[in-house]
C-alpha cells in the first residue's frame, strides 16, 4: 500500500443506466480527493457515455467499459441502484472484468444492490462475507450475510456496503484498504466528516 501521489492508484468506477447517483458520485469525488486516478466506465448496453441515474440525474462516464476492459486497476467499484446493478448483472463484459481483477488480487468494492444482484447472483465470491441494502440482503445466504454498514472480508479482499447513506464511509474504507488509515484521515479532515467517522482525526478543541 502506498500514498505516493507521483504514481496514482488506479480505480475503475462502473456506472450504468439506473446507477444510484449518491453512491457513484460520492465515491468518485472522495477517491479523486485521495489523489487516485479514477476512470468512470459506462456499462450501458449501447455504450452510451451519458445516462440517467436512479433518481433522474444525468451521469457521465469517461469511457465505455469495453475500451478499458484489458487495463489493470487497483480497485473496481460497483455502485448500486437496482437498474444499474441489473445492467451490471446482465453484462458478460462487466462480470469478466470483475472476475479478472478478483483473480489478480485487486480490491473489489460493491455497495447497495450490487453485492447481491451482481456478485452473489454470479457466485463470484462463493465464500465471502457480504453486506448489502436491506431490501436485497436476504439474497445473500444467511451464514455469509452481515448487517454492518461497511464490511471488509480480508480473505477475499472484498468490500461491501449498504446504501446511499453509507457511501461516504464506503469511499473512505476504499482509501484505507488501498493506501492507509492516515491517508484517509488526511482526506477526511478538510471535508469536515461526521465525528463518528474516525480516521485518526484528533477532536477539535
Amino acid at each position: 500500500m502506498t500514498d505516493n501521489v507521483s504514481a496514482p492508484i488506479k480505480v475503475a468506477v462502473c456506472i450504468a443506466p439506473g446507477t444510484e447517483e449518491m453512491e457513484a458520485i460520492t465515491t468518485i469525488d472522495i477517491l479523486i480527493r485521495a489523489g487516485y486516478e479514477v476512470t468512470t466506465a459506462s456499462v450501458a448496453s449501447d455504450g452510451a457515455l451519458i445516462m440517467t441515474g436512479s433518481r433522474g440525474i444525468k451521469l457521465v462516464a469517461d469511457t465505455a467499459l469495453v475500451n478499458i476492459a484489458d487495463d489493470p486497476f487497483d480497485c473496481v467499484v460497483l455502485p448500486g441502484g437496482v437498474g444499474g446493478a441489473e445492467c451490471f448483472r446482465d453484462s458478460p463484459l462487466l462480470v469478466e472484468f470483475v472476475n479478472q481483477h478478483k483473480y489478480d488480487g485487486k480490491l473489489i468494492a460493491a455497495i447497495c444492490a450490487a453485492p447481491a444482484v451482481v456478485l452473489e447472483h454470479h457466485k463470484l465470491y462463493p465464500d465471502a462475507l457480504m453486506t448489502a441494502h436491506p431490501a436485497f440482503i436476504e439474497q445473500i445466504p444467511e451464514d455469509r450475510r452481515r448487517t454492518k454498514r461497511v464490511l471488509y472480508d480480508v480473505n477475499n479482499h472484498l468490500l461491501t456496503s449498504q446504501g446511499p447513506g453509507t457511501a461516504q464511509e464506503f469511499a473512505f474504507e476504499i482509501i484505507v484498504k488501498l493506501s492507509s488509515k492516515e491517508h484517509a484521515a488526511s482526506v477526511a479532515e478538510p471535508m469536515v466528516v461526521w465525528p463518528n467517522m474516525h480516521y485518526g482525526i484528533l477532536p477539535r478543541k
